[in-house]
Parts: C-alpha cells; structure tokens; sequence
C-alpha cells in the first residue's frame, strides 16, 4: 500500500530491495501489525523494564524527588537493546531483512552529510515552535523546571547523558520510528498515516517535560521521520538526531536553561 509521500519527493538515486527474503510467512494481517506497532512503541518495554529495575530496589527518584542518573542512563540503554532486538526478531520471522527497513537506499556519507546539515534545521524549528507556543499558549508550560535537567550537575554527568541521549534517542527512536512507519506503510494506512499518528505519540511521550515540550517534541518527531520516508534511510535522521541531543546538551551544560528561554530538549 502506498500514500503517494514518496512519489511527492524526489528520491535517492539507487535503492536496496526492501524485503522479503525468500519466501515467507502469510501476509501480515492489519491485526497482527497494529500489535507488532503497539509491542515496538517503547511503552510495553520500559514498563517491562521499570517492573525488573523496581524488583532490584533501583528507583527512579532521589530523596529530593529527583530523577537519578544511573537510572535514566540504565533504563535507557537496557529499553534500547531490547527494542532493537525485538524489532530485529520481527523482521526476521517474517523473513524481512533489516536493510530494506532501514537503509532501503544506501549512501552512508552522503546521507551521514545531509543529517549533519539537518542539525541546525531541527535546532531552529525547536526554538520557533516553543516561542511561538509559549506566546500563543503560554499556559502549555506547565513544568517550571524540566526533570530532566536536574540529571546534569557535573561535567561527566553530561557526558554521560550524551551518550545515553544519542545511544538511547538519536539511534533508538530513529530504528523504532522507521519500523512503525514501515507498518503503517504496509498495513496500517500508510506512512503518513503513521508520520501523523507516530509523532502524537512520540510527542505525548514527553509530557514529563511539560506540555509545550511535548508538542515541540512531536513537531520533531514529525521532521525526522519526515526525513526517513524521503531519503529510505535512517541515517541522515540518527545523525541530525543524534546531533541536536548532543547540542542541547552542551547548550544546558554551558548556558543552562535560560539560553533563549529553552528548555533542555532531548530524547
């Protein structure tokens, strides 16, 4: 099923078959796609993994009722390698091979140059959006200070985040969001269906950060996965994302949160 979103944009110039290899299961039904999308959202896996983190007595708040490093930087690395694994198995009990997914057109340095390129581009849709919610709707922000924020006190804890935020989001999300649109693609109404549906989610997702965050957030979600159903590859999205979580960073680390009225914007 097609949506016409590549066809509106031009493509790259040589493209990987996407899939199958060989023969393989029945056809993916719309049931058994809407379940693999809902099993990958990173919803089911980081309760799972809070449920065993919480058997082992680690838990997410300090006495100051803060979010504790070790726990985010655990929880996330721990939710990346199982939905990664989990969505490699996937594809591959349906006999679908991992490149068709992900990098159905490979040109590494090209696109690797194009997600750098990018990085400034997400940077700026961030700032116009969250100052024209926090004119328009300023009621939207409704977290005063970011938790995520109170993760970085030193110099290696923000190195730290770092490579958390680009392990856990730039590389994580970027695999997970091109294996959602890639079912909605197939089965679930197309990728701009799933572009549409995917970002709300990834936004709404971020309501811990507060409300404005949470749709700049979707707004982002929207560009990079944008991005990933034009070029047929998740490199240029990890690198741009992976990028403006490491920018946001060193801005906070450097400026702290009163750099443009922004608040720290990762994941």
């Amino acid at each position: 099923m097609t949506d016409g979103w590549e066809d509106a944009l031009p493509q790259p110039a040589s493209e990987a078959p996407s899939t199958p290899l060989g023969p393989g299961p029945p056809t993916l039904s719309r049931g058994a796609a809407l379940a693999e999308v809902i099993l990958c959202s990173g919803f089911p896996t980081q309760i799972f993994l809070t449920q065993i983190l919480l058997a082992f007595g680690m838990l997410p708040f300090n006495d100051r009722g803060q979010l504790t490093i070790e726990y985010v930087t655990i929880l996330t690395l721990a939710d990346a390698a199982l939905l990664t694994a989990l969505m490699l198995w996937l594809l591959a009990r349906r006999r679908e091979h991992p490149a068709g997914v992900f990098a159905a057109a490979p040109s590494e340095p090209r696109e690797a140059a194009l997600g750098v390129l990018l990085i400034p581009v997400a940077g700026a849709l961030v700032v116009a959006v969250l100052s024209a919610l926090r004119t328009l709707v300023p009621w939207l922000h409704n977290v005063p200070h970011n938790p995520l924020e109170a993760l970085i006190s030193t110099r290696s804890d923000a190195v730290l985040l770092g490579i958390v935020a680009i392990i856990g989001g730039g590389l994580r999300e970027e695999l997970q969001r091109a294996f959602i649109l890639h079912r909605f693609r197939q089965r679930l109404g197309g990728a701009t269906v799933g572009l549409v549906v995917f970002s709300a989610a990834f936004g709404a997702g971020h309501f811990v950060q507060g409300m404005d965050v949470a749709v700049t957030t979707g707004v982002l979600g929207f560009f990079w996965g944008g991005v990933y159903l034009w070029r047929r590859s998740i490199i240029a999205p990890v690198v741009c994302h992976s990028g403006f979580n490491a920018a946001e960073i060193i801005r906070y680390a450097v400026f702290g949160s009163g750099n443009a009225g922004a608040a720290l914007m990762i994941w």
